[in-house]
């Protein structure tokens, strides 16, 4: 089960859920932007939520497939097309021999998930599939897929097979579909809540009512490593020396010209700027989805707020996964 890359699109890498336990030695976790669509993908596939599937951004994938195969697209809507026929979101899709998967442009959020049943066939590094492009190490040979590369998918599991038989007897797609609202905005201005960062008091008063009264837009300076923002200057109530420390996705340093930098997946292990703020975990995947000149909204909410939110994203996606397994069993058994 083989698929070939007749066109790599903007950048298109494969990613899972991230490379643990080596940031010591500067390894950076990397792996999925949006991890709530990566999962989902995966979920909607049969497979274990963290399996490689690809992270297309934008643009311009265009895939053929040479083989039959079970595969769910989520996340940011690129106008998928298979054959020239649009393409359901959200759902499993049964793609035949030969046909051709095209992504054309956003126009709703900046990257969709595309997962393959059995997932994609190559060998983890340091415990994982996820492409770190500046490393070039794990995804395919280190780097972004390029024309011409083809890539093989694993075997398909029972649940796999249970929508593949369905869907072989339907010849159609599936009329149900995850609501992805529930889990994931796709809006250009988005309210993106955080707790307060180690030098949050280190702001003047000025500069804190700012951060959260106004608005800052997204630059065109936006990619795995980090999001630059612009909007209202801030400033330290007093200049200090900071020694580098750790940061992780979603940390908010603000550097000496006084606009702030959301560090994304492929930051740096260290940093030496002034942390005003850490983006809850629950809202990384809308922050991820956002395209150049959207807008932010910042809103302070306590550790325990974030906590709460994380807790009740989690248990959704644990419903939702017995709803998608039991929507394979059940039709299996009948």
């Amino acid at each position: 089960m083989s698929v070939k890359v007749l066109h790599p699109g903007l950048m298109t890498t494969i990613q899972d859920l991230g490379r643990f336990g080596s940031q010591k030695f500067g390894v950076l976790v990397s792996g999925a932007m949006d991890a709530t669509s990566l999962k989902i993908a995966n979920l909607l596939v049969g497979n274990n939520e963290g399996e490689g599937a690809l992270e297309v951004t934008l643009f311009g994938l265009t895939l053929q497939f040479e083989s039959d195969q079970l595969i769910a697209i989520t996340g940011g809507d690129l106008q998928p097309t298979i054959d020239g026929e649009k393409v359901p979101l959200w759902r499993p899709i049964l793609i035949r021999k030969g046909s051709i998967l095209q992504f054309k442009s956003a126009i709703k959020g900046c990257r969709a998930y595309l997962a393959f049943a059995g997932g994609i066939d190559i060998p983890e590094v340091m415990g994982s599939k996820s492409t770190y492009l500046r490393a070039a190490i794990g995804g395919f040979q280190g780097r972004a897929l390029q024309k011409g590369d083809v890539f093989t998918c694993g075997t398909p599991n029972t649940i796999s097979q249970s929508f593949v038989h369905q869907l072989e007897k339907m010849d159609a797609h599936f009329t149900w579909s995850v609501n992805y609202s529930e889990f994931l905005s796709l809006n250009k201005k988005q309210t993106i809540r955080v707790v307060q960062g180690s030098e949050y008091k280190r702001f003047d008063s000025a500069s804190l009512q700012k951060f959260f009264s106004n608005p800052y837009t997204l630059t065109t300076q936006a990619d795995r490593m980090g999001y630059r923002l612009e909007g209202e200057q801030l400033s330290l109530s007093e200049q200090f020396e900071l020694l580098s420390e750790g940061v992780t996705y979603g940390t908010i340093q603000v550097p000496s010209n006084g606009q702030p930098i959301i560090l994304m997946v492929d930051r740096q292990t260290a940093g030496g700027y002034p942390k005003i703020g850490q983006v809850i975990s629950a809202d990384l995947p809308r922050l991820a989805q956002l395209q150049p000149n959207s807008t932010i909204q910042f809103k302070e909410v306590s550790l325990e707020q974030a906590e709460t939110e994380l807790i009740k994203q989690e248990r959704m996606l644990r419903k939702l996964a017995m709803g998608i397994r039991m929507k394979a069993l059940k039709k299996e058994r009948a």
